[in-house]
């Protein structure tokens, strides 16, 4: 399947505050690496902290190349460093887990009208005098897996549940590709971890400006620059591989 679109999952881990701001950071840095490349990209749905992070955050990335410079991102990233809100200057560790998923046509994943509910209620957030007064918000439980699914950041309801379906899709079609080649409990541990401190994909140190990847054993400098969006050193790295 030639993959021009992926679903971006990314869920704060253990470390509280400090964690969802990680989880924003890293939400920052995807959308900003995407402009870079000229992909598209939609935030589908998020649950936003009073701190500037994201306690859970879905997009959708579109472009020629998108899923092969992305797909390495999946598992559980960890942050080293001084939170701003700590006053007597220890380094705090934080995770978040990242999980990337190709969105399937859906002709590719067979999904049952009766299989699902869906419910709608109003989007919350800024917006203008529109917002809250219509119930364009949309979550859809697929009832023979569980898995339940939300947008919320396109105006109309239908366009949410558009967006809902993909991700659902991008689930299911996930599930279908692990069953013909391992377990489906392995998949979803591989891609995003439980979040514990322990597991780890890579390790982004502020104090020694380093960003390290446990995988491959690279190691890449100035932090701030590659979570500015410029993330070609870190993609490259993989393409060597």
């Amino acid at each position: 399947m030639a993959v021009s679109k992926i679903i971006i999952e990314i869920r704060a881990g253990a470390g509280g505050g400090e964690a969802a701001i990680f989880a924003g950071d890293l939400a920052r840095m995807y959308q900003r690496y995407a402009a870079r490349r000229g992909w598209g990209f939609s935030v589908l749905d998020s649950n936003n902290t009073t701190l500037q992070g994201f306690k859970s955050f879905v997009a959708e990335i579109q472009g020629e190349g998108c899923y092969e410079a992305f797909m390495h991102e999946s598992g559980v990233h960890r942050v080293q460093r001084i939170p701003a809100t700590e006053k007597s200057g220890r380094v705090h560790t934080s995770t978040a887990s990242v999980a990337v998923l190709p969105v399937a046509e859906a002709r590719e994943v067979a999904i049952a009208p009766s299989d699902l509910e869906v419910t709608f209620s109003r989007a919350g957030g800024p917006g203008g005098q529109n917002v809250n007064k219509v119930e364009t918000a949309v979550r859809i439980l697929h009832k023979p897996t569980g898995i339940v699914v939300a947008s919320r950041e396109e105006r109309s309801q239908h366009a949410n549940r558009e967006k809902a379906m993909d991700i659902l899709r991008a689930k299911l079609y996930e599930i279908e590709q692990r069953k013909a080649t391992g377990s489906v409990t392995d998949l979803r541990r591989e891609q995003i971890g439980s979040g514990d401190r322990s597991e780890k994909i890579r390790t982004y140190n502020f104090p020694d400006d380093r960003i390290t990847d446990h995988r491959i054993g690279k190691k890449w400098h100035n932090i701030e620059r590659i979570l500015e969006g410029d993330m070609d050193p870190v993609v490259k790295a993989f393409e060597k591989q």
